[in-house]
C-alpha cells in the first residue's frame, strides 16, 4: 500500500511519467501501470471532475427578455450528466435564493430534485418561515423528501417550518379531501396564502421527465396527456397555452392548486435538460413561474424559440 501510494503521488501529483517512476522505483512501467489501476480501483486514489460554471450575464439578460421573467439565471456549464447539473444549478439558485429573500418573506417549498439540491447547497437564509407546498414523493432512487427538506431549510433559517406529512398523490379523490382536513395538513396550507417567494420542480409530461408521472399508473399519465398536459409544476398541470388542466386526476393530488400558487409574488423553477423546451414555455406562459434558473443549452433553445 505505501508502495502504491507513493507511485500514485508521483503520477497524479508530481506529473511524473510513468518510465520516470519505473526508473526511480526499478520496477517496469506495466507494474506501476497496474498498481495505478489498483489504486483507482480501492479507492486509494479519487478523480474528480470540477467545473464549478460561471453565470452568462449576457444570456441571463437576453433570456429574461425574451421570456418577460422577473428573474432568470443561467449557468454556462459543459455538464450533461442530469445529476452534475443539479449541483450546479442547485448552487445558483442556493446563491440567488440568500440574495433575495429578506426577513419579512413567507419561503414556500415544492419537492424535486433540483430544489433538493438547493436546499442542500443553502449556506445563509434570512429568518422566515417555511412552509412545504406538496405532499411527499417517496421512491427508491430518492433520498430526500419534501418533510426533510422543509426542515433542513427552516432549521438553516430559524425561522418555523410549516409541514405535513402526507403523500403528493392518493389513490382518489376521497382520501385526498380526507388528508386535506387532517389538523396538520389543514395547518400547512393555511398558510400557502402568505408565502411570498416559492421554489418549485418543473417537469415535463413524460416517463423520465416528471417525477410525478414516472409515480402515477399508466392509465391515469395517458388521461392527463389526452387533456393536453405538457407541463407538471410541483403538481400543477398545465396544457401548452400556460392553462391549468383540472381533471379527476387532479383531485388525487395534496399539494398547493393553481390558483394559490398564482397568488405567490415570485415563483422561481429550475429546469434543465433539452426534453424541458416545451414544459419550460407553458410554465410561463401560465404565468405561475417568473423565474428560471438553468443551464446555457436549454437558455439558448427557449431563445431560439421566440425567434
Amino acid at each position: 500500500m505505501v508502495l502504491t501510494a507513493s507511485i500514485a503521488r508521483r503520477y497524479y501529483v508530481d506529473g511524473r511519467s510513468k518510465v520516470e517512476i519505473a526508473d526511480e522505483f526499478r520496477l517496469s512501467r506495466f507494474k506501476v501501470a497496474r498498481l495505478l489501476d489498483q489504486a483507482r480501483n480501492s479507492g486509494l486514489v479519487r478523480i474528480e471532475i470540477s467545473h464549478p460554471g460561471a453565470i452568462d450575464l449576457d444570456l441571463s439578460s437576453r433570456l429574461q427578455e425574451a421570456l418577460g421573467l422577473r428573474r432568470a439565471i443561467v449557468v454556462d456549464t459543459p455538464e450533461e450528466d442530469p445529476a452534475a447539473l443539479r449541483l450546479q444549478l442547485g448552487k445558483a439558485a442556493a446563491d440567488l435564493l440568500s440574495e433575495i429573500v429578506t426577513a419579512d418573506d413567507v419561503l414556500g417549498l415544492a419537492w424535486a430534485r433540483a430544489v433538493t439540491a438547493m436546499t442542500e447547497q443553502l449556506t445563509s437564509l434570512a429568518p422566515v418561515p417555511v412552509v412545504q407546498l406538496t405532499g411527499a414523493l417517496t421512491r427508491p432512487d430518492v433520498e430526500a423528501n419534501s418533510v426533510e427538506l422543509v426542515r433542513h431549510t427552516a432549521r438553516l433559517s430559524g425561522g418555523p417550518a410549516y409541514l405535513f406529512y402526507a403523500p403528493l398523490v392518493v389513490p382518489d379523490a376521497a382520501t385526498a379531501r380526507a388528508l386535506r382536513q387532517q389538523p396538520e395538513v389543514a395547518e400547512a396550507i393555511g398558510h400557502f396564502d402568505s408565502v411570498t417567494k416559492a421554489v418549485v420542480g418543473l417537469g415535463s409530461w413524460a416517463a423520465g421527465q416528471s417525477t410525478l408521472y414516472d409515480a402515477m399508473d399508466e392509465k391515469s399519465c395517458d388521461q392527463l396527456r389526452r387533456r393536453g398536459v405538457v407541463a407538471d409544476i410541483s403538481g400543477v398541470f398545465v396544457d401548452a397555452d400556460g392553462r391549468p388542466v383540472h381533471s379527476r386526476v387532479t383531485d388525487r393530488v395534496v399539494a398547493i392548486n393553481a390558483a394559490q400558487m398564482d397568488a405567490i409574488d415570485e415563483v422561481i423553477a429550475i429546469p434543465y435538460g433539452l426534453a424541458k423546451v416545451d414544459a419550460v414555455r407553458a410554465a410561463v406562459r401560465s404565468g405561475l413561474v417568473n423565474g428560471i434558473v438553468t443551464h446555457a443549452p436549454l437558455a439558448k433553445a427557449l431563445m431560439d424559440q421566440t425567434h
